[in-house]
């Protein structure tokens, strides 16, 4: 018996990375999972990969338009739904002679406003019992150079996952999950030479008490926790997958 058997799993940004590893972990545990994306070739390759267990929409959330148009579109097909994943998001890095009003409109836009609109319109949706889950950052707990637009991003959705715990409850917990340096596909997207991204991890893996950078399965696992009953008496923590780096 899956930890999910039918129940409806929302998940955005989850078509590569944490994302795509959570919806393949919650298809085996029985749940029927929507995810989201805005590309259109991993919207393809994640049809691919997840295959009849998930049904994958093309969804912008820095797009409100687009995100109301998502929740119309899930409550036609679904009526409700008993999870959310509010996973999409973007990392951009610069220090604060270089940061543009651009890269700071981008970055709040996806990963601020559209997880917060997204967990609005989703919230008529959710079944009673039912829990959402924000995707934050262990940045939010410890300093490092160039990341503050960024990191102050993700301390929003700590922020929403406390205030929403309070409001939503009883019907609804709200919870979010933090990782560390994790080895996905935004690594690459940060226009850096490959050099130059392998030196940041293996910096990052010497400097973690595990020594090693994390994988997407540990963050999925911990977020399948989250947004099952195995955690029903859970709401408003925010949880640390981080090899231990913001509290070590």
């Amino acid at each position: 018996m899956g930890k999910l058997d039918n129940k409806i799993a929302l998940i955005t940004g989850g078509t590569t990375g944490i994302g795509l590893a959570a919806a393949q972990l919650f298809i085996k545990e029985g749940a029927k999972v929507i995810v989201t994306g805005r590309n259109p070739e991993t919207l393809e390759q994640a049809k691919k990969a997840l295959g009849s267990g998930a049904d994958v929409i093309a969804a912008d959330t820095s797009d409100l338009k687009a995100v109301e148009q998502l929740f119309k579109t899930v409550a036609e097909r679904y009526n409700k739904i008993d999870a959310l994943f509010v996973n999409a998001g973007i990392a951009k890095f610069a220090p604060l002679d270089q940061s543009s009003p651009e890269m700071f409109d981008e970055l709040f836009n996806v990963n601020v406003r559209g997880a917060y609109f997204t967990a609005k319109h989703a919230a008529p949706l959710i079944a009673d019992g039912g829990a959402i889950l924000f995707t934050a950052s262990m940045v939010t707990s410890i300093a490092e150079p160039m990341v503050s637009v960024y990191s102050a991003t993700k301390a929003a959705l700590r922020s929403f996952g406390r205030s929403l715990a309070s409001e939503l409850a009883p019907k609804i917990r709200v919870n979010t999950i933090s990782p560390g340096p994790i080895e996905t596909p935004i690594i690459g997207k940060l226009g850096l030479p490959a050099e130059v991204i392998q030196g940041v991890a293996a910096d990052m893996a010497q400097r973690n008490p595990l020594k090693r950078m994390g994988h997407v399965d540990e963050i999925a696992k911990a977020a399948l926790f989250l947004l099952s009953n195995e955690s029903s008496y859970v709401t408003g923590i925010e949880l640390f997958v981080d090899g231990g780096m913001a509290s070590l």
